[in-house]
């Protein structure tokens, strides 16, 4: 049976939520990866959250929400990516500098908190790195993936470790740009923005990471990259 989630359960919660809707298998595995912890500590705390009646757990080792753990999994991400655009947006924080800030706000707000936040930033439907405050994600295609000539607009950044997020904006690199892919090398992407012509450079390992929407189309992927899920800092959600 469910009771309310513990702080460390809600951050295992969102982490298993970011790897579903980024498209990754649920194992301990990739957890352990996403949130830089041991193995030994991520089973621990998988068995916790099966006590707990927030995930089961498939013969083939693959984990899977529950009703109730889906639920506290939307709540929580939902919250974070809200406190993200309210600290944007009102508050005028730059957006690679929300993320942990986000973190330590999302576990102690009251209901009236979220509904106040909620009203202040308006129609805003996305986080500022692209990801959706409530609803289906748009689906996209690694940056890295997009052929030479393909127009494209930047959907959101997959990864928020906020090392990166700074890597980012500093070769001005956000979502809704668009622009066309210029260059395509082993080591670099070059996106050339529409609006002012700017060539931005792209490191490829961080292109995988950036999810855009391209005309054309790249081919799907039989699998995603694992800069998805690792960082010198923390996972992106």
């Amino acid at each position: 049976m469910s009771h309310d989630a513990t702080v460390a359960e809600e951050e295992y919660l969102q982490t298993i939520f970011w790897l579903m809707e980024a498209g990754l298998p649920i194992t301990g595995a990739n957890i352990a990866r996403a949130m830089q912890l041991s193995p030994p500590t991520v089973h621990e705390m998988i068995k916790r959250l099966e006590r707990d009646g927030y995930v089961t757990r498939s013969d083939d080792k693959i984990l899977h929400l529950t009703e109730d753990g889906r639920a506290e999994a939307e709540q929580i991400t939902r919250r974070h990516r809200m406190i993200e655009r309210f600290l944007t947006d009102v508050l005028k924080i730059p957006w690679d500098e929300v993320h942990e800030e986000a973190e330590r706000l999302e576990h102690a707000m009251s209901p009236v908190l979220e509904e106040r936040m909620r009203a202040a930033i308006g129609e805003a439907t996305t986080c500022p790195h692209g990801h959706p405050i409530s609803g289906v994600r748009e689906q996209g295609a690694p940056l890295a993936d997009v052929d030479v000539g393909a127009e494209v607009r930047i959907l959101r950044f997959e990864n928020e470790a906020e090392s990166l997020l700074h890597y980012l904006k500093d070769i001005g690199l956000e979502p809704g740009l668009k622009g066309k892919v210029t260059s395509s090398e082993t080591d670099a992407v070059i996106v050339t923005a529409d609006d002012d012509g700017k060539a931005i450079e792209v490191q490829r390992t961080v292109a995988e990471t950036v999810t855009v929407r391209a005309d054309p189309a790249p081919p799907p992927r039989a699998a995603l990259p694992e800069q998805l899920v690792i960082s010198a800092d923390r996972y992106g959600r």
